[in-house]
């Protein structure tokens, strides 16, 4: 479930703070096209290097575009959209906590909420590996916080999926906690303060994995392990979930108001200069040089200038 009242204040606070985040990014960003390039997924792409050796006409291999990821994520954005658009609850959240405590004389009423809430909480925890799993989700985040802090756009992200990969950067909670909550906050705090207290690696396993039960208005996490200082949670209560759900939504509002927002920046500075912009190419050897993107107005999109 949804708190109206609850994700309007978190939209409000936060989306000022990604607006201010934005503005910064404009200001440190290594090329001045490195925000289009985290917008339009710019990446290396090792099958053209096969289609090279066969074919003397020689394409380049760093290429932008939705890729599988981009297709991945539309998927799970539809599903995620219409959770939140069917599920939001106009009773106010501390009204809601006043109704589910206990009373004899409603015990039928509030069991019938308690199931409600343990269907969505599931639902919902769903909702939560979208999010912090989804690979574009992880990358533009990655990439973002890569501007802020003046580095080039990185055309090579990898995330590690087995112990046999090389080349790549961490696995998706490495990146996580290291290369994206650590390095933003120097820049917002409150931003850093927001995913420490949402994304949780144990919660995340215990949902994977589906290791949990619920227990009246709690979710007991059956991976708890004594001596591992990552995994000290016993349980969690249905308010503490609900806080962390929230959360997480409103991350995932400022994600695609963010890539919203950049593409609406860089569409009026296309417009100015017969639709194309110039980005950045920075091989592993350090080689750098620009080449154009065209913006198509009627779609709103971008690609390759074709000469």
């Amino acid at each position: 479930m949804i708190f109206k009242d609850k994700i309007i204040s978190l939209d409000k606070l936060y989306s000022k703070e990604f607006d201010r985040l934005f503005n910064a990014a404009l200001k440190s960003q290594n090329h001045p096209s490195d925000l289009l390039l985290l917008n339009v997924n710019g990446f290396f792409d090792e099958n053209i290097l096969e289609w090279n050796k066969n074919y003397a006409e020689k394409l380049n291999p760093h290429v932008v575009g939705p890729n599988i990821e981009g297709f991945s994520e539309k998927t799970h954005y539809s599903f995620i959209h219409k959770y939140r658009t069917t599920n939001i609850i106009e009773t106010p959240f501390a009204q809601y906590l006043e109704d589910i405590k206990y009373d004899p004389k409603k015990q039928k009423e509030i069991e019938e909420l308690i199931e409600i809430e343990e269907t969505t909480i599931q639902l919902e925890m769903l909702i939560y590996l979208k999010f912090w799993e989804a690979d574009m989700i992880i990358k533009k985040l990655y990439q973002f916080a890569r501007i802020l802090n003046g580095e080039p756009y990185d055309w090579y992200f990898k995330i590690a999926e087995s112990t046999r990969d090389i080349n790549h950067i961490g696995s998706r909670q490495e990146i996580i906690r290291l290369k994206i909550r650590d390095k933003l906050k120097n820049y917002s705090a409150e931003v850093y303060e927001l995913i420490k207290n949402t994304y949780k690696t144990q919660i995340r396993n215990s949902i994977a994995h589906s290791n949990y039960s619920m227990i009246g208005r709690s979710i007991s996490l059956n991976n708890y392990i004594k001596d591992d200082p990552n995994s000290q949670l016993n349980t969690i209560s249905f308010d503490e979930w609900i806080e962390i759900f929230h959360n997480t939504i409103t991350l995932h509002n400022q994600y695609l108001k963010l890539n919203n927002r950049i593409n609406d920046f860089y569409g009026k500075i296309a417009l100015k200069n017969k639709n194309i912009v110039p980005i950045l190419i920075t091989e592993n050897d350090g080689k750098q040089y620009e080449l154009p993107l065209e913006y198509r107005e009627e779609y709103k999109d971008w690609g390759y200038k074709q000469y």
